[in-house]
């Protein structure tokens, strides 16, 4: 896990797996755009198997500092206007389908462009990424160093062991705490239950192989961890609105 004292902006281009964001750990996919604030702990972590025939993972990324912002509101009434009284965001974001279409062709023309055009490109896209409201919240800043190798650790232990059954004892031990103290420190954290947290990530990680992979629904019911597929789809039904079956044949 790292941090920048800059935004970042990134277009998964090439590539799946999964990404902690602050408090948030999630899978990612090709075609994603995430923005990330300044000194926010991420990592992403990408499967193998999702490299193209040269083993290789790309993407896009754009990194600016907080410093830009002022100086093209300061240097361009055009741009003040419209980060005007805007809040910047503290959190992760995922941008929706609608805004990723326009960050994504900049991210592509920029790429191609010698610095000043960079330059002019990345100011004209400035007000696009802070104004949109098309986007979800995928990270909370962590503010405490200790919380942030606890997190990490949970997270990691998370991705290792989703496929089988992770109890309450078996993760406070691994990070060294009590269960009763553990719990507690987890919601503290992220807001929500350990066990909703892993019945999350399982979740995500379906969607995932239900987008990008030819699997049964009942295959992928037991690799992401769940041992009863009624469940699964009734559990997968409550959260998304639809069943797997029709969830998949609505992004196909």
């Amino acid at each position: 896990m790292h941090r920048h004292k800059a935004w970042e902006l990134y277009f998964v281009t090439r590539g799946n797996g999964v990404r902690m964001t602050g408090d948030t750990l999630m899978p990612f996919a090709e075609g994603d755009v995430v923005l990330i604030p300044p000194s926010m702990p991420h990592y992403w972590e990408y499967k193998p198997e999702s490299a193209n025939d040269d083993g290789e993972i790309t993407y896009l990324m754009v990194a600016f500092s907080p410093e830009l912002i002022d100086k093209c509101m300061d240097a361009f009434p055009e741009v003040r206007n419209r980060l005007y009284g805007q809040i910047l965001p503290s959190e992760a974001l995922k941008y929706g389908s609608g805004s990723s279409v326009e960050i994504k062709h900049s991210l592509m023309r920029m790429n191609a462009l010698d610095d000043i055009g960079q330059l002019s490109e990345m100011i004209r896209l400035l007000p696009i990424i802070f104004t949109t409201k098309d986007h979800t919240l995928i990270g909370k800043p962590i503010k405490i160093e200790r919380d942030i190798r606890r997190m990490q650790k949970v997270a990691e232990y998370v991705m290792a062991h989703y496929v089988h059954n992770i109890t309450l004892d078996d993760i406070a031990t691994h990070i060294g705490m009590n269960r009763s103290a553990f719990c507690t420190f987890f919601k503290r954290n992220r807001g929500m239950t350990f066990s909703q947290f892993v019945t999350q990530y399982r979740l995500e990680t379906a969607c995932g192989l239900l987008k990008t992979s030819q699997k049964q629904v009942s295959e992928i019911c037991f690799a992401v961890g769940f041992n009863d597929l009624p469940h699964f789809i009734r559990v997968f039904k409550s959260t998304y609105g639809v069943s797997p079956t029709k969830f998949r044949r609505d992004i196909t």
